[in-house]
């Protein structure tokens, strides 16, 4: 269980933890021959937004939450779009109101990664162009789509986010898999796929099944990765599940290296019919926290951009810890540009 006192202390305690690291993550960070950037994996959650919690009173609007946190941070991760296709429009408006050099990371659509979609997230026309036998159902995946429409849900999501891609502000899409993604080669197979469809666009996976780093899987894991220079997205996740991947330093990718912090709750990590926001409810300790800067060091000897993203997105505790573990890392390095 959660330490309540500890790990779940509530907004106001999270927030007075921030005093004395209030501008360590505002840059990105030069460690060896590495440029790292450390922000959190959305600005927009309801329990972020919350009057006193993250933002100042005077940014109520989206434009103004946006351009508030792009001066707190220099990379934010997208969530809306596993939900909804993004849309052009928006990566523009996204372009306006961020710095030059800030960059977005954009987690691909749950169609795109062998997840379900609520079939009335799906833009009108490509629900009408479904088959009868599919539009009874409250989700679809995929494989059930005809191969048009699947190819289309690819084309829409790359053209959502081409003014990111065309201005250098787009960092990589995030391949997330589902726990039934298993290590197989079918499994393999699908993100070499997923590779071809992206062509030059940057991406990285993230795995969510421990079997993929078991004694049987890992050399060959780590060897399909490596050999496809293809971006590992380390994890620091609640132990003790069939989810649970090791927190391992892997740099498979010689541009990018992610880590992202999902919290330690473990006893809600997996759990159903609950808030997805409870999942990520965890503030971390700065000792926590500690246990990532020599493997975050390590990664900067072999990567030349990391980026470190918190996504236990509760309220201001992904914001808190940013900034936490940036000051951690700025301790003994200088800042990009100084």
């Amino acid at each position: 269980m959660v330490d309540v006192t500890a790990h779940d202390p509530g907004p106001e305690v999270a927030g007075e933890r921030v005093e004395a690291h209030a501008t360590a993550a505002r840059e990105p960070l030069a460690l060896g021959g590495s440029t790292v950037r450390i922000g959190t994996a959305s600005w927009t959650d309801p329990t972020m937004t919350a009057s006193g919690v993250f933002y100042p009173p005077d940014a109520t609007t989206a434009e103004d939450r946006l351009v508030y946190y792009a001066n707190q941070f220099p990379i934010v991760e997208v969530d809306a779009t596993y939900y909804a296709l993004p849309a052009r429009r928006t990566g523009e408006l996204w372009l306006e109101r961020t710095p030059p050099d800030f960059t977005f990371d954009i987690k691909a659509h749950a169609l795109m990664t062998g997840q379900p979609s609520e079939l009335r997230r799906l833009p009108k026309d490509l629900r009408e162009a479904l088959p009868a036998e599919l539009l009874d159902q409250k989700r679809v995946y995929a494989r059930d789509l005809p191969r048009e429409i699947e190819d289309e849900i690819w084309a829409r999501f790359l053209d959502g986010i081409e003014p990111l891609r065309s201005s250098g502000k787009l960092g990589a899409i995030f391949l997330q898999y589902p726990r039934w993604f298993f290590p197989t080669r079918e499994s393999r197979d699908e993100i070499l796929r997923a590779r071809e469809r992206l062509g030059d666009t940057p991406f990285a996976v993230e795995l969510r099944h421990a079997s993929w780093f078991n004694e049987r899987n890992s050399a060959r894991t780590i060897d399909f990765l490596e050999q496809n220079e293809i971006p590992f997205v380390m994890v620091d996740a609640p132990p003790g599940t069939k989810s649970s991947l090791p927190p391992i330093t892997l740099v498979t990718s010689p541009k990018l290296a992610v880590v992202r912090f999902h919290g330690r709750r473990t006893e809600t990590w997996e759990q159903r019919g609950i808030p997805v926001v409870e999942r990520f409810r965890y503030l971390y300790d700065e000792s926590e926290l500690g246990e990532w800067v020599p493997r975050i060091r390590a990664a900067a000897e072999q990567a030349p951009e990391i980026h470190v993203l918190m996504n236990n997105c509760y309220a201001n505790y992904g914001t808190t810890n940013a900034r936490e573990i940036a000051d951690l890392l700025a301790s003994e390095v200088p800042r990009v540009g100084t």
